[in-house]
């Protein structure tokens, strides 16, 4: 697996960039400086808490998710201190910032897992000095989130890929088309992105059994996304509907189908909502459906684990806590979205 998460966001509303170390109730400081003093749980109402963050990448999804922690750690009814990066994709810089997480005694760790067998020693490492570690959006393999993980916010991926997959069905049932073409542009080097693409298919099979996925090719930072589509197209100018796998999938087929002049012919299904990825559907030519997880959403359930974590509550029944999964297939969800989100963090 290669060391990109599955959501991309199409453009950088937030740069998460370097290292920051910010307190909740206004304090902040350099990294490095005032760990909280202690590994492990047992942090009793009223103290300070310490809590380690890794945001993936740059993009839209990781800017919301870092909102929802901070709004989180607000509202948590004690002094929460964030100290966060950004791993860049990079498997062996979210070690060595976990391996930095560990040596200051943070009181827990929140991550989207680069890897899902790369990211593995360092979430072992900080298991093994009674750090807890909660993951959101991705994760490391199931044998490792049984031994070393306290808690899992995730959208089901399969229901994820059911929802737009039926969205996608019923727009070729509508247009009477019953054997469609469809490439996708994926992320499937994370296991996640496969499995979206296996509900996607379970609700086409379901409803429009004609179908064929014409080219499945990765496609998830914009600029490749675009180019990866527009080849597509070129190689299939018959091509009914992309399904785009992530953010950047998805504005990229759009903008690859308006390249090649193919709006009103091919038509895109695709994931993960931002400012850009709204207007299109609000303009309804070319994106027709999009899903989404609110990363301010998996945020704020991550920092409330952690939390429960650090006060030495037992890990939840189900280690998965579900964020919710929001399906919009029409212009007026799409700027109504635009007006819960003047600031365009998703």
């Amino acid at each position: 697996m290669t060391s990109r998460a599955f959501r991309w966001r199409a453009a950088a509303l937030l740069t998460i960039g370097g290292l920051v170390l910010a307190g909740c109730s206004g304090a902040s400081e350099e990294a490095g400086g005032g760990g909280a003093g202690g590994g492990g749980g047992g942090v009793k109402p009223g103290e300070e808490l310490t809590v380690g963050a890794i945001y993936l990448d740059t993009q839209g999804f990781y800017a919301g998710v870092r909102k929802g922690i901070q709004d989180g750690a607000q509202a948590a009814g004690q002094e929460v201190r964030i100290v966060e990066t950004n791993a860049q994709g990079d498997a062996s810089k979210e070690s060595n910032f976990i391996n930095t997480l560990v040596n200051s005694q943070v009181k827990a760790i929140i991550l989207s897992a680069v890897s899902a067998n790369g990211s593995v020693p360092g979430v072992r490492s900080a298991s093994q000095a009674n750090i807890p570690v909660i993951c959101y959006n991705t994760c490391v393999n199931e044998e490792a989130i049984s031994q070393y993980i306290y808690a899992y916010a995730i959208g089901d991926p399969v229901e994820f890929g059911r929802k737009i997959g039926g969205a996608a069905a019923d727009y070729f049932v509508a247009e009477k088309i019953t054997d469609p073409k469809i490439g996708v542009l994926n992320c499937e080097f994370v296991e996640v992105c496969k499995l979206r693409r296996q509900g996607f298919e379970e609700a086409m099979k379901a409803k429009v059994p004609g179908y064929k996925i014409v080219a499945n090719q990765e496609g998830t930072v914009l600029d490749k996304a675009i180019n990866v589509g527009e080849n597509i197209l070129t190689a299939n100018p018959d091509l009914d509907a992309f399904f785009g796998e992530s953010g950047g999938a998805t504005l990229g087929a759009v903008k690859a189908v308006q390249n090649r002049n193919r709006a009103g012919r091919t038509v895109v299904f695709g994931s993960d909502m931002t400012t850009d990825i709204a207007k299109e559907l609000a303009d309804n030519k070319v994106l027709k459906a999009v899903v989404d997880i609110s990363g301010q959403a998996a945020g704020h359930i991550a920092i409330e684990q952690a939390i429960k974590a650090a006060s030495g509550e037992p890990k939840p029944s189900d280690i998965k806590v579900p964020v919710p999964i929001d399906l919009y297939t029409t212009p007026d969800q799409a700027e109504d979205w635009l007006t819960k989100h003047p600031d365009g963090i998703p």
